[in-house]
């Protein structure tokens, strides 16, 4: 089964420094909850695997999950973007020899203050049939490391579901089985919504809100959370990282 993490925020300036501690954060916490993702490590080793780039353009680098590479590789990213200093660096990383059957993949576009361009992070985890990734944990993970304005955890029947029955744009927020909103969308967030409910250090508020695949109670949470105003777009230009 493949399925989406995903976190989106607005403008909010980066220094690489920064990232690369996000990055490497997020690369241990996903390790943590996705062992089959480090399946290929050294035996013994403590740290969480090993990560390959995928560039756009030139040879791949593989490197771990510390600091210091992954500082060279989002100044190597911005070198090769002109683009990168005002709409911000994209890193994209690999699992490198996880389990059979399964991939990990997580890129994300931070650091710059776009004022139509979401920053955002997004993993693609495609797992064999029959497992349960820990999707609430991994979408906690993606929240208290990133601190994005909305996030949530779907697949593309999820997305399909939402543009068919509830009348959902590409590029608005959303929610799927399992969704997050940041502190002044939690306070929009009406008492009758039907969830599973959790704060999180950031002030947001995760939301359980169907199991994967039942798409009716999706459509139906992504409804009430549009009526109530937790799910309006960002103004634009955009001005701040979050509503």
């Amino acid at each position: 089964m493949r399925r989406v993490v995903r976190g989106f925020w607005g403008p909010r300036q980066e220094s690489a420094e920064e990232l690369a501690a996000r990055w490497s954060t997020t690369l241990e916490r996903f390790a943590a909850l996705l062992p089959e993702a480090a399946a290929g490590r050294a035996a013994g080793a403590q740290a969480a695997g090993q990560w390959r780039t995928a560039p756009a353009s030139g040879p791949a680098v593989t490197l771990r999950p510390e600091a210091a590479p992954l500082l060279d590789a989002l100044r190597a990213a911005r070198e090769a973007d002109p683009w990168a200093a005002a709409n911000g660096t994209s890193l994209r990383l690999l699992a490198d020899a996880p389990a059979p059957g399964w991939k990990v993949e997580i890129a994300a576009l931070a650091g710059g203050t776009p004022d139509s361009l979401p920053q955002s992070l997004v993993a693609t985890i495609t797992s064999p049939d029959g497992a349960a990734p820990p999707d609430a944990a991994l979408l906690t993970a993606v929240a208290e490391v990133w601190d994005p304005d909305h996030g949530d955890v779907g697949d593309r029947t999820v997305t399909a579901a939402l543009k068919q029955e509830a009348g959902f744009k590409v590029g608005t927020p959303s929610v799927g089985w399992i969704g997050y909103l940041s502190a002044g969308r939690a306070a929009r967030v009406p008492a009758d919504l039907r969830a599973e409910r959790a704060e999180l250090p950031t002030g947001g508020l995760l939301l359980t809100l169907a199991r994967p695949g039942d798409t009716a109670a999706v459509v139906e949470a992504y409804e009430t959370l549009r009526r109530s105003g937790a799910l309006e777009p960002l103004p634009r230009p955009m001005n701040r990282p979050a509503l």
